[in-house]
């Protein structure tokens, strides 16, 4: 596989992950085409092993979501921007402090934006509470498991 096609594959998986933020969106199905895509094309164990790696976890997660509470943006009265700057903090806390950092990236950058937004500390603590109660646990699990396929994906180019 070419240079240029595994930058198509990691610009694809990036799309998935930020479409996982979107409601309406299939984030996950995204991030598992793209690992399809690079599993078809370079053929080798280790693509196809992580191929079934990515197919088992991300069949985990759409179980676990239906344990899960719904996702109810409105109800946490944070704005969508909010959220987004989570997520992102959540993607770059997650390769910055692997694996742990994601949840540290998240909940800090909703912490910093409500703070910003609110004015107080106590208020951008009630806030996070809020964010995580209406869509935090749910943003995060399915996050996570899209994050971890894409880890598992750079890791296999890079050990390659």
């Amino acid at each position: 596989m070419g240079v240029w096609q595994l930058v198509a594959v990691g610009l694809v998986m990036l799309l998935g992950l930020v479409g996982v933020l979107v409601p309406g969106v299939p984030g996950q199905a995204i991030v598992w085409a793209a690992v399809l895509w690079w599993a078809l094309t370079d053929m080798t164990p280790a693509a196809w092993g992580v191929l079934m790696g990515a197919t088992a976890l991300l069949l985990l997660n759409q179980a676990l979501k239906l344990l899960l509470p719904p996702r109810r943006p409105s109800e946490s009265g944070a704005p969508r921007k909010t959220l987004m700057l989570g997520g992102a903090g959540a993607i770059v806390g997650f390769f910055v402090v692997p694996v742990v950092g994601g949840i540290v990236g998240y909940v800090g950058a909703v912490y910093g934006a409500e703070r910003l937004r609110l004015g107080s500390h106590g208020a951008g603590w009630a806030s996070v509470r809020s964010v995580m109660r209406a869509t935090g646990c749910s943003v995060l699990v399915e996050l996570y498991a899209c994050l971890l396929v894409t880890g598992a994906w750079l890791g296999a180019v890079i050990w390659a």
